[in-house]
């Protein structure tokens, strides 16, 4: 079965982006290509349990088993040594990400307290888009009784788009909630 978001952008914005930009190829209107969510706490330098409540948590949100991401050097001040596991990665490919990004523009953004908007600027100038969130509670899939640990996540939107104003009309036409100014 095919993802909802997924069938809209075939059917309705990638057209719509074509009219906008005039592309004549099919293969240069910009999609997604992968959505990234990364955690990193500084609670794992003292306890490395504290990783694998948070993994149960990603896993639920996202639908995939997160990756441990390790320290690269040593930082004698912090109390890192090299390798250390510090963070949690998710890299979201095809139908995955299709529906992860459905959920979190439609259920799990209009959550977040005093919601505005996101930033409009931060955008990387080739196509790819960086949000930060402070708690995961905002996730439809989350029982805020069960939960262990409060965490915050970086959510990382890479397209194909060649420009900011291109990758920033595909988001929007996706659904992400830009800030008015």
């Amino acid at each position: 079965m095919t993802p909802r978001l997924k069938e809209e952008y075939e059917k309705r914005i990638a057209p719509a982006l074509t009219a906008e930009f005039g592309y004549k190829n099919p293969h240069q209107v910009p999609r997604l290509n992968k959505v990234v969510v990364n955690i990193t706490t500084k609670d794992a330098v003292q306890d490395a349990k504290v990783l694998d409540v948070i993994a149960e948590d990603v896993a639920l949100v996202t639908g995939q088993k997160p990756v441990k991401t390790r320290a690269k050097r040593a930082i004698a001040s912090f109390k890192i040594r090299q390798g250390m596991p510090l963070g949690l990665k998710v890299t979201l490919r095809g139908d995955r990400m299709y529906e992860f990004v459905d959920r979190f523009f439609n259920f799990a953004a209009p959550q977040i307290r005093d919601f505005r908007g996101f930033s409009p600027d931060s955008f990387d100038g080739r196509g790819g888009y960086n949000l930060g969130l402070s708690e995961q509670l905002i996730f439809p899939e989350i029982e805020a009784s069960k939960v262990k640990k409060v965490f915050g996540m970086n959510i990382s939107f890479q397209t194909t788009a060649r420009h900011d104003d291109e990758a920033r009309a595909l988001l929007a036409a996706l659904g992400l909630p830009f800030r008015r100014s």
